[in-house]
C-alpha cells in the first residue's frame, strides 16, 4: 500500500484540475476550442497544465515504487515535498518572453531531484534486497 505517495498525490491532482481550469476558463473567453488560437497568454496557459501532465505521472509512480520497495518515509516525504514545491514552482516562473525565472528553474529542479531520489531509493532497495 501506498500511504505515503497518496498524500502526495491528492494536492498535485487538484493542482491538475486547477491548471486545467485555468486554461479552460480562458478557452471559453476567447473561443478557442482547440489549440492555443494564436493566442500567446492561452499558450502559455497550456504549457503550465502540460508540464503538469508531463511529470506529475511519472514522478508519483517512482514516488509509489520507492514506498513498496520499502523506501525510509523520509525519502518518500523528501521525494513528495520536493515535487509539490517544484509543480507549485514552475508554473509561477513559465513565461513566453522570460525563458529564464527563478520559479521555472527552481521548479523544474524540484521536479527531478524528487524523481532522483525516488529512482536512487529503488535501485538501493532492490539491491540490498
Amino acid at each position: 500500500m501506498m500511504h505515503l505517495t497518496s498524500l502526495y498525490a491528492v494536492p498535485l491532482g487538484l493542482m491538475m484540475i486547477g491548471l486545467s481550469a485555468y486554461v479552460s476558463a480562458l478557452r471559453a473567453k476567447t473561443g478557442t476550442s482547440i489549440l492555443d488560437g494564436g493566442n500567446m497568454a492561452l499558450a502559455e496557459r497550456i504549457r503550465r497544465h502540460g508540464n503538469c501532465v508531463e511529470y506529475v505521472p511519472m514522478a508519483l509512480l517512482l514516488m509509489a515504487f520507492a514506498e513498496s520497495t520499502g523506501a525510509a518515509p523520509v525519502w518518500v516525504h523528501a521525494a513528495g515535498l520536493a515535487l509539490v514545491a517544484g509543480r507549485t514552482l514552475h508554473p509561477m516562473g513559465l513565461f513566453h518572453d522570460r525563458p529564464v525565472t527563478f520559479a521555472r528553474i527552481a521548479g523544474g529542479s524540484l521536479t527531478w531531484l524528487s524523481m532522483l531520489i525516488s529512482m536512487i531509493t529503488i535501485v538501493i532497495n532492490q539491491w540490498a534486497g
